[in-house]
C-alpha cells in the first residue's frame, strides 16, 4: 500500500515540473504581464493542492501502517491459537454442584427389639445355632400362633444435609473417525469421607462398582466413564464402535430435572448403573428416510465372578459365574423437536448381590447346617459378595418426547414413558440370611415364580420469567416392578425404582448465562410395597408388613426438599 501511494506522489511531482519548465521556455516577449500573474496564481494554487495531497497521502500511509501492525498482531494470535490447538490433545470441562437437602421420613417400620434379639439368643429360645429346618419351623409356628409382634413405627428427619458433587469431563478428538471421552468424579457429604455406609436394607447402602461416582462416597476421585468411539461407514450406513466404561448413567429423560443435555445412552427408566462394556451403533436415517433413525447394540458386564472373590481360583469351578447384559437402543424417530426411543435389556444369571463394602447391623454365618448371628456392635466394615445365581431379567421401555415451540410457539417440553420388567427365578439364594428367609428373585419362602412389573413416567417443563424453567414429574411402579437404577442421584433412593408413587416439581433459574444456575425443588415418595430397587424377596404391601418383613427399616413416605447451585463450564 505504501509503494502504491509513493508512486502517485512521484507522478504528481513530475507533471508539475514539466508544466513549470514549459512555462519558463515560453517567449517572454509574447506574454503579457497579466498572463504571467495568472500563471503565477495557478502555480500557487497547484502548490497548495499538492501540499494537501501530500498530507492526505501521509495520513493514508499512517493508517496503512496501523492496519499492517494490527494484521501482524492478529496473525500472531492465530499462530498461537493454532499452536495451542495442535499441542493440546485433551480438552476439559468442569462441573461443581453444591446442594442442600431437607429429608423427612414418615411412618418408618421396623421389627421391635423383642424379635431382633431372638436372632442372637441360642436355640430353642432363639434362632442362633438353629438349622434351616428348625429356624423356619419356629417362624411358621410364631406366625400361626399370632406371636410375631407388630412393627414399630417412627419418623425421622434430617433437616439439612449438604453435598458437593464434582466432575471433570475429558474429550480428545484424534481425527474425524476416532475420539475419546472420559469423566472423573467425586461426590461427598459435608463432614463425611468414610466412603462406607451402615446397611439399612438398600443397595444404595453398599459401595458398589455400579454407584461409586453417582452416590456420596467420600472425597475420593473415581473413574465414572472412559471410552473411545471409532466411526466408519459401511456403504451408506455410518457406524460407530465404542468400548470402555460406559456412559450408562443419567440417560433420558433425566436431562429435564438435571437441566442438561442427555447424560447417557440407556433410558434411565430401566438402567441407571455404572458398568463396563461395548456398543455398536448404526445410523439408519439416510437408508430409511426416517429422521434420526438409529440402532445401537449394547453389551455390559455386571459382575466378574473369577476375580477377587473367595471362590475365585478355587480347585472347583466358582459358585457364581460372570453376569452379562445385552440389549439394544432403537431411535425410532427424531426430528429435533419430537423423538421416540425404544430400549430393551436382558441379563443372564443375575446374582443375589454385588461385590461391595458396607457396615452390616449384624453378621450371619453358617457352620455345617447351623446358622449363627453376631451383632456388629463395633461397626466393622464387611466385604460383601454374591453367593448365588438367582435368575434372568428382561426389561423394555418406550420413551416419547416433544417440544411445542414449532406448533404452538410455546417452549414447553413433554415426555411420557412406559416400561415393563420380567423376572425368571432359577433358585433360592444360598446367602445364609436370604436362605433363612427363603428369598430368591422377587420371591420368598422358597417360591420360584416369574413376575411381571410395570412403570409409567411422565412430565412437563414450562418456560418461566427470568429465563427460568419449571418442571413437574410423576412416576408409578407396580408390585413386581424391578429395574437397575441404583446409581440414580438421590439421597433417598432411586425414584424410578419405587413400587408406588413419586411426585416431583423443580424450578431451574439461570444466574450467569447457561454456566451458573440454581435449582429449587421438592420430591414426595409414597411407597406401596417393600423392597423397591431390590431383587431379593417378595414385595409386601406396606400396610401388611410383619416384623419378619422389617428386620431392616421399611420406608412408607418421604419428603425431600432441595436447593442447589451448579457451575457447569
Amino acid at each position: 500500500m505504501r509503494l502504491h501511494l509513493r508512486g502517485w506522489t512521484r507522478a504528481v511531482v513530475t507533471i508539475t515540473g514539466i508544466l513549470f519548465l514549459l512555462g519558463m521556455t515560453l517567449p517572454t516577449a509574447g506574454i503579457a504581464q497579466d498572463d504571467v500573474d495568472a500563471l503565477q496564481k495557478k502555480l500557487d494554487q497547484m502548490t497548495r493542492e499538492m501540499e494537501a495531497v501530500r498530507k492526505k497521502i501521509d495520513e493514508m500511509e499512517k493508517k496503512s501502517q496501523e492496519k499492517e501492525e494490527a494484521i501482524d498482531e492478529i496473525d500472531d494470535r492465530l499462530n498461537k491459537a493454532e499452536l495451542h490447538t495442535a499441542t493440546d490433545k485433551l480438552s476439559f470441562g468442569v462441573e461443581l454442584r453444591t446442594r442442600g437437602d431437607s429429608l423427612h421420613y414418615t411412618d418408618i417400620q421396623m421389627a421391635p427389639a423383642a424379635l431382633t434379639n431372638m436372632f442372637f439368643a441360642d436355640y430353642p429360645a432363639g434362632f442362633n445355632g438353629a438349622t434351616l429346618a428348625q429356624a423356619q419351623a419356629a417362624m411358621a409356628a410364631m406366625a400361626a400362633g399370632g406371636m410375631i409382634p407388630p412393627t414399630e413405627k417412627y419418623d425421622a428427619d434430617n433437616d439439612i444435609i449438604l453435598t458437593n458433587k464434582f466432575r471433570l469431563n475429558m474429550f480428545a478428538k484424534v481425527s474425524d473417525e476416532l475420539s475419546f471421552t472420559g469423566r472423573l468424579a467425586a461426590y461427598k457429604v459435608f463432614g463425611d469421607s468414610t466412603e462406607v455406609k451402615v446397611n439399612q436394607g438398600s443397595l444404595g447402602d453398599v459401595t458398589l462398582d455400579g454407584n461409586t461416582s453417582s452416590l456420596p462416597h467420600g472425597d475420593t476421585i473415581r473413574l465414572e466413564r472412559a471410552y473411545f468411539n471409532y466411526k466408519f461407514d459401511l456403504g451408506p450406513v455410518p457406524t460407530n464402535f465404542s468400548l470402555g466404561r460406559r456412559p450408562s448413567t443419567e440417560g433420558p429423560p433425566l436431562e429435564y430435572q438435571n437441566y442438561s443435555l442427555e447424560g447417557g445412552s440407556p433410558l434411565a427408566t430401566i438402567i441407571n448403573w455404572q458398568f463396563d462394556g461395548a456398543s455398536y451403533t448404526m445410523g439408519l436415517e439416510d437408508l430409511t428416510g426416517i429422521p434420526g433413525a438409529a440402532f445401537k447394540l449394547c453389551y455390559g458386564v455386571g459382575f466378574e465372578g473369577d476375580w477377587g472373590n473367595t471362590y475365585a481360583l478355587n480347585a472347583q469351578q466358582p459358585d457364581v459365574d460372570d453376569v452379562h447384559m445385552f440389549g439394544f437402543i432403537a431411535d425410532l424417530f427424531n426430528n429435533g423437536s419430537t423423538s421416540a426411543v425404544l430400549n430393551y435389556a436382558h441379563a443372564w444369571d443375575i446374582t443375589d448381590g454385588f461385590t461391595g463394602l458396607s457396615v452390616m447391623p449384624f453378621i450371619v454365618s453358617k457352620s455345617g447346617d447351623q446358622y449363627f448371628f453376631t451383632p456388629n456392635s463395633g461397626g466393622y466394615i464387611s466385604r460383601l459378595q454374591p453367593s448365588t445365581e438367582i435368575g434372568d431379567w428382561d426389561a423394555l421401555s418406550l420413551l416419547l418426547r416433544t417440544n411445542l415451540s414449532e406448533r404452538f410457539d410455546k417452549d414447553i417440553d413433554l415426555f411420557l414413558s412406559g416400561s415393563w420388567s420380567h423376572t425368571s427365578p432359577s433358585r433360592t439364594s444360598t446367602n445364609p440370611y436370604y436362605e433363612l428367609m427363603g428369598m430368591g428373585l422377587l420371591n420368598s419362602n422358597g417360591e420360584l415364580e416369574s413376575r411381571d412389573g410395570y412403570m409409567v413416567y411422565l412430565g412437563a417443563v414450562f418456560p418461566m420469567p427470568w429465563r427460568g424453567r419449571f418442571g413437574v414429574e410423576y412416576n408409578y411402579g407396580t408390585k413386581y416392578w424391578f429395574n437397575f437404577t441404583g446409581a440414580e442421584d438421590s439421597l433417598v433412593g432411586s425414584k424410578l425404582a419405587v413400587r408406588g408413587h413419586v411426585y416431583e416439581a423443580y424450578w431451574h433459574q439461570p444466574i450467569y448465562k447457561e454456566y451458573f444456575f440454581a435449582t429449587l425443588g421438592g420430591r414426595y415418595y409414597d411407597y406401596e410395597y417393600s423392597g423397591s430397587g431390590n431383587p431379593l424377596g417378595k414385595p409386601v404391601k406396606i400396610d401388611d408388613l410383619t416384623s419378619l418383613n422389617a428386620l431392616t427399616p421399611v420406608i412408607d413416605e418421604v419428603w425431600d426438599v432441595y436447593l442447589s447451585l451448579t457451575l457447569r463450564y
